[in-house]
């Protein structure tokens, strides 16, 4: 037998040439699938590819026995050692010669997170009708240690949904559960099941459903697995079995034709590379994933400032301004958020506009009415408090009232059907054109060289759709044209203005995918307004993005009380602090209140890039009454705990698993004046009792 094995200090792949020269993939790390059979191995496929025209050798609607992903035949490896670790090519080739196949692994020295992706090139004489192409494909997952037991019962599936202000709420489900049961055909035993159990996105809110991520946990071997699609659009994974029900097999894919309605049409000679992902099989639980992903984010994002120093940032919407904008209206809001401590002041939507301004957007230039002195004026008076000015803007829509919307040509917008596309009272513009592009390229330019921001709140708050048919092979294609060609755009900007700060948001947390964290340095996690409800989203927010890029909104009310400033103070504690809210409106109590969290926040955060998230409860859901989280270093744990809505006023959560507990601190807000909480560590147990619905703690736990 031949065998391909690359490791690293974290990470391991081993593949097998079976006798008939198909590849199969027998070890992710923790999980060793080399005691299987020789016809079970058969099933072990590293890429499913479906050419229009093929025969597809199953009964259903899933991806496995594509062809000719399942009877491609090996040509050669090649393992090149990288700075932080090794890339590995697989080359593979059909039966009829028409298609090669480049099978691509990046391991790194530092995580067991493997990132995978495929090219295929036409080296026939006709044109081939792509219709899915795998980013990644595991048969086998989490079964190392566990062959010949029900899958479906003892594997537990992660998965997270999202809605607008509910964003990263997992759900947990046995496989059995989730419709997925054991399946043995006893006449058949090449045949696979119909039933797949699919997660799929659509158009280009890349989270608009669910976040691009799932983990499975075996429950009996404590074996993990963990997942990401990196694709600032439509994209698609899915789970079923093969080999007669014994074998569970998971399928990783940017979009295809019969879910995302992508098709390729590849010409003699051309080629296709598929979105990247990333996949890692780790021996613990879920956390134990999680971690193992965030490091993983941590290592493939660029290298930036922001995510080393985290500033406090300031923004004068939610719970604030809310859209509406004045000389006037700002320059207490500024000197409030000096006074307090923050970093940079960013001025959000309404700047451009007289007045209602949702549909006429699209040229980006300031208000007269709403800035008589000038954009410029205000923009100084903000670096005058010693703070970083920042604007927002939404680049990739023109609202139909725009005076620019009857200039433009339609090839500068999404179409379909021979008409371009309106979501909300706006177009959207295809970033594929480099006219486009140009545009954007100007508006940035005028922002950053003559504006002097140094920070742009990069909105994003309509969707295409399932894509465009302007130069494109179908509306999916011309969708992933846009993103690809939008990526690449993010990046001229960043090598332009490598010190310019652009925060991705996407109505909140609509699009908080790692093609666009991996350039982005900070993401808006949600727009929730309820601060009660957005505990609940802070708790969880690291779960899907590093913490260091997980901005939560803290904005004390106008009519609130002191538990209601710390809870708001809380909630964006342990992550990026967008501070908002009318401070400038609020008594000097509460407002000392805000100073002291940013200034007790400070005295951590750069610690905050290099510690691990942690849930010593479980990942919380929205309306939870008690829910935590912590942030884990070098024998120390940041923690915070809610109490939302409920009558139960002592709680108590284990802390034995992160160490020996020494000492437990409440860090925030100042215990000397705490009347209302009361806290008590015993063997390894924290022990709090809050006096009200609607508090919030932040303690700091040192071990042994």
């Amino acid at each position: 037998m031949t065998y391909i094995n690359v490791t690293t200090k974290h990470a391991t792949l081993k593949f097998e040439i079976l006798e008939n020269k198909k590849v199969a993939l027998i070890q992710v790390n923790s999980n060793d699938l080399s005691a299987l059979t020789e016809q079970q191995k058969q099933q072990l496929t590293i890429t499913e590819v479906q050419i229009t025209g093929e025969n597809f050798h199953h009964k259903g609607l899933n991806f496995v026995n594509t062809t000719p992903g399942t009877n491609l035949i090996y040509q050669s490896y090649q393992a090149d050692e990288r700075d932080n670790g090794k890339v590995l090519k697989i080359t593979s080739q059909d039966n009829n010669q028409q298609l090669v196949v480049d099978n691509f692994y990046q391991l790194f020295d530092e995580t067991s997170i493997i990132k995978s992706w495929v090219t295929i090139h036409n080296i026939g004489n006709e044109n081939l009708g792509i219709e899915y192409v795998s980013s990644f494909a595991m048969t086998g997952i989490n079964q190392g240690k566990d062959l010949k037991a029900n899958f479906a019962t003892h594997n537990l599936l992660y998965t997270p949904h999202n809605n607008w202000q509910a964003e990263a709420q997992w759900q947990q489900q046995t496989l059995k559960e989730a419709g997925l049961d054991y399946w043995t055909d006893i006449v058949d035993d090449q045949q696979n099941s119909t039933k797949r159990i699919s997660v799929t996105n659509n158009s280009s809110w890349s989270a608009s459903e669910f976040s691009p991520n799932g983990i499975l946990t075996n429950t009996v071997t404590n074996q993990s697995a963990i997942w990401q699609i990196e694709n600032n659009g439509a994209w698609h994974y899915e789970l079923t079995d093969s080999s007669n029900g014994e074998l569970l097999t998971l399928l990783l894919s940017g979009p295809e034709e019969l879910d995302n309605h992508w098709w390729k049409n590849l010409q003699p000679g051309e080629s296709f590379e598929t979105v990247k992902v990333a996949f890692g099989q780790v021996s613990g639980d879920y956390e134990k994933a999680i971690q193992e992903m965030t490091t993983y984010r941590r290592i493939i994002r660029r290298s930036n400032q922001d995510n080393q120093t985290l500033p406090v940032i300031f923004n004068d919407y939610m719970n604030g301004l809310m859209g509406d904008p004045t000389d006037e209206k700002e320059r207490p809001l500024i000197d409030a958020a000096a006074e307090i401590g923050c970093d940079y002041f960013v001025i959000d939507c309404g700047w451009y506009a007289d007045g209602y301004w949702w549909d006429s957007v699209g040229e980006w230039l300031p208000s007269d009415k709403r800035f008589p002195r000038g954009i410029k004026s205000i923009i100084q008076y903000i670096r005058d408090k010693g703070l970083v000015p920042g604007l927002w803007l939404e680049i990739e829509v023109v609202g139909i009232n725009s005076p620019l919307a009857n200039k433009l040509p339609d090839d500068w917008f999404f179409m379909r059907h021979g008409k371009r596309i309106i979501d909300s009272d706006r177009y959207h513009l295809d970033f594929s054109n480099p006219e486009v592009r140009n545009f954007a390229d100007q508006i940035m330019k005028r922002l950053v060289e003559e504006y002097s921001v140094g920070y742009i709140k990069m909105d994003y708050n309509i969707t295409t759709g399932i894509g465009t048919e302007t130069n494109a092979d179908g509306v999916g294609d011309g969708l992933l044209n846009h993103n690809r060609a939008y990526l690449q755009w993010l990046d001229s900007i960043f090598t332009r203005y490598p010190d310019l700060v652009i925060e991705n948001c996407g109505s909140g947390g609509m699009r908080h995918d790692y093609a666009m964290l991996q350039r982005h340095s900070i993401q808006s996690m949600t727009d929730q307004t309820d601060y009660v409800r957005n505990g609940n989203i802070a708790a969880v927010g690291s779960s899907v993005v590093a913490p260091e890029q997980c901005a939560i909104w803290s904005y004390p009310l106008q009519k609130g009380d002191k538990e209601e400033v710390i809870f708001n103070m809380v909630n964006a504690m342990l992550v990026r602090i967008h501070q908002s809210g009318l401070l400038n409106q609020i008594d000097q109590e509460r407002l000392n209140l805000v100073a002291e969290g940013i200034k007790v926040y400070k005295t951590y955060r750069e610690k905050i890039p290099t510690m691990l998230p942690v849930w010593p409860e479980t990942l919380s859901h929205l309306d939870d009454e008690w829910y935590s989280f912590g942030l884990q270093g070098n024998h120390e744990l940041y923690l915070a705990v809610w109490h939302g809505i409920g009558n139960d006023k002592d709680h108590q959560l284990s802390l034995q698993k992160y160490g020996d507990v020494k000492n437990v601190n409440q860090i925030y807000p100042d215990i000397t004046e705490d009347e209302n909480s009361q806290y008590l560590v015993n063997d390894g147990q924290l022990n709090v009792t809050f006096k009200h619905e609607k508090m919030a703690r932040l303690y700091h736990v040192t071990f042994n």
